[in-house]
């Protein structure tokens, strides 16, 4: 048995739920925030057995849309004064996390 971590920009989450959910998989999911760009995301936790592993990829890939996004750069002009030059960032997608499971037990 695996547990999957997936962290997914919370934009991709309603439709990342839905279609683990349609497929049979019992998930739960926590509301966490980015440290870089401090914007909200979504947690998913789901047990599954090892053979199931790449269908879960597979679905939180197809759901997880990567995006461009404009951010402000602070940048030095001169003494105490700055400028705020945006830049384009890649956000979205998934970060996905497999590990084993030693033992799993519900009650």
């Amino acid at each position: 048995m695996k547990l999957i971590l997936a962290i997914i920009n919370s934009d991709d989450a309603n439709a990342v739920s839905n279609a683990l959910t349609d497929n049979g998989f019992l998930v739960t999911k926590l509301s966490t925030t980015g440290g870089f760009l401090k914007v909200g995301n979504t947690t998913f936790i789901t047990g599954v057995d090892d053979d199931r592993v790449d269908e879960v990829i597979k679905i939180i890939k197809s759901k997880s849309k990567k995006r461009k996004q404009s951010v402000p750069s602070a940048t030095p002009l001169e003494v105490d004064t700055y400028s705020a030059i945006p830049f384009e960032i890649t956000i979205g997608g998934a970060t996905i996390f497999v590990l084993n499971v030693e033992d799993f037990k519900k009650v």
